[in-house]
């Protein structure tokens, strides 16, 4: 099965009026099932709008979304994915447990088998002991931990992150890529992963596509295999050969 499937998508906003723009045009893209698939580009080129049209929080003017073979609206309708955004939005009156159990909540899954896939979820991203906790007594990176433990909670076949780590220091930021990549190697999740940091995009993709300057088009498709995802692996010649390679395309 494949997880995405955008086919000669274009996107534009404000059509017919002065102030029309158009924010993607023709965009192809595939992610197979189980792979982590990075978005670069310049500001503004329209890689939080194509995850959104993936996720079907917006619609595509011309071309079609598809997202684990079915129409990206039946795929959001049936929970087919996660989202995490740069932002935790966590809800601060709700300890973290109740927060990781809100998506399995509005399914209306029962409130002791809610409990348990909450905690077998924090469990996961290292934070069961904090699972009364409320989110202001979190740091960022902890708060972070639990937004992808709720989009998770589900089990989605795909899971979409707009800058997820955007905000946190560098020392918080490797640690959680690390943390994640574990995390999608043991549930088998598919990625598709926004960012705007080239070193990041390169550790974490199994393939980085790099985007143009508004209007957005997909101009370069690149493969990553390191050696290893881990400390050696960022010491590696090809990590930083793969850099070089997305910064050229990036340059065009």
């Amino acid at each position: 099965m494949t997880a995405v499937v955008v086919d000669n998508v274009t996107k534009v906003f404000n059509q017919g009026r002065s102030d029309e723009v158009t924010a993607l045009a023709e965009v192809d893209l595939t992610v197979d099932d189980g792979e982590f698939v990075s978005l670069i580009g310049p500001s503004g080129c329209g890689k939080s709008t194509l995850l959104r049209l993936i996720a079907d929080l917006i619609e595509p003017s011309t071309g079609t979304v598809t997202v684990a073979d079915r129409p990206a609206a039946q795929a959001r309708r049936e929970q087919e994915y996660g989202i995490a955004f740069q932002q935790s939005g966590l809800f601060e009156w709700r300890t973290v447990r109740r927060n990781v159990e809100l998506p399995l909540e509005l399914r209306g899954i029962g409130r002791a088998e809610r409990k348990a896939k909450a905690e077998q979820m924090l469990e996961l991203v290292g934070l069961a002991d904090f699972a009364g906790h409320y989110p202001g007594q979190l740091s960022g990176g902890m708060q972070q931990r639990v937004a992808i433990a709720r989009a998770l909670a589900v089990q989605p076949p795909l899971l979409l992150m707009d800058e997820p780590f955007g905000a946190l220091d560098e020392m918080t930021r490797e640690r959680l890529q690390s943390e994640l990549l574990a995390i999608c190697a043991k549930t088998r999740t598919s990625t598709v992963f926004v960012t705007h940091s080239i070193s990041e995009a390169v550790f974490l993709s199994d393939r980085v596509v790099v985007m143009s300057a508004r209007p957005g088009r997909i101009t370069a498709s690149i493969e990553v295999r390191l050696p290893s995802r881990d400390e050696a692996g960022r010491q590696s010649p090809v990590y930083f050969d793969k850099i070089t390679e997305v910064r050229k395309a990036l340059r065009g």
